[in-house]
């Protein structure tokens, strides 16, 4: 275990993921600092449920973008890993801003390539049917769960419950059967919406034969 910053949000990064973040707070942006002048990392565990959350990301400060007339900072940061939080404390010693004593979580990145084709598939699908065809994600042909994890509609509990997911495999599996679960009601729901379009307008319709 090793001890680690912590700069809990109501959000949850995903390894891989660049987070660009605008930071206000004294306490952080004595973080900042220290991460700046020092080399160190930081940890973000969301916060959900008014509490913080034991599993977390490792966050490496990329720069420092912007530094504000008031001392408010615009920053780039990239995301590195997962830790399990084992002793949260509300300020590390002397500072400000609180730590953590934490433990690496070791991830098993072997993918199942067929289910990566299927969940590519889901994906289109998921953009085409809500218009979005311009912002249709360019998924590199060996992605990552994570890579796509914040553009598929899940909920802030459910992408901590994937980021609590320690083997690539299994992430696939829960992508893949939520996507299964919600392209059938985003579907409805555009069918739904060309009915109402319709409604008032001269209908040009073929009877049928009998």
């Amino acid at each position: 275990m090793r001890l680690l910053p912590l700069f809990p949000l109501n959000l949850v990064a995903f390894p891989g993921e660049k987070l660009n973040l605008h930071i206000f707070e004294p306490r952080y942006r004595e973080l900042v600092r220290d991460c700046f002048t020092e080399g160190i990392t930081f940890g973000i565990p969301p916060y959900l449920d008014n509490s913080v959350q034991e599993l977390g990301t490792e966050m490496r400060l990329l720069s420092v973008e912007k530094t504000h007339a008031g001392g408010e900072m615009d920053i780039k940061t990239e995301a590195v890993g997962v830790f399990r939080v084992r002793k949260f404390m509300r300020q590390a010693p002397g500072k400000l801003y609180a730590a953590g004593q934490i433990e690496e979580i070791v991830q098993d990145e072997e993918a199942d390539p067929a289910l990566r084709e299927v969940i590519a598939r889901q994906v289109r699908q998921l953009y085409e049917a809500l218009g979005l065809r311009k912002l249709l994600l360019q998924l590199a042909p060996d992605f990552k769960i994570f890579d796509v994890a914040h553009h598929i509609g899940l909920s802030t509990e459910q992408e901590y419950q994937l980021l609590g997911t320690t083997a690539e495999q299994e992430r696939q599996e829960m992508v893949r059967e939520h996507l299964e679960r919600l392209l059938p009601a985003v579907l409805e729901a555009e069918r739904l919406k060309e009915r109402v379009k319709q409604n008032g307008h001269f209908k040009h319709l073929q009877p049928p034969n009998f």
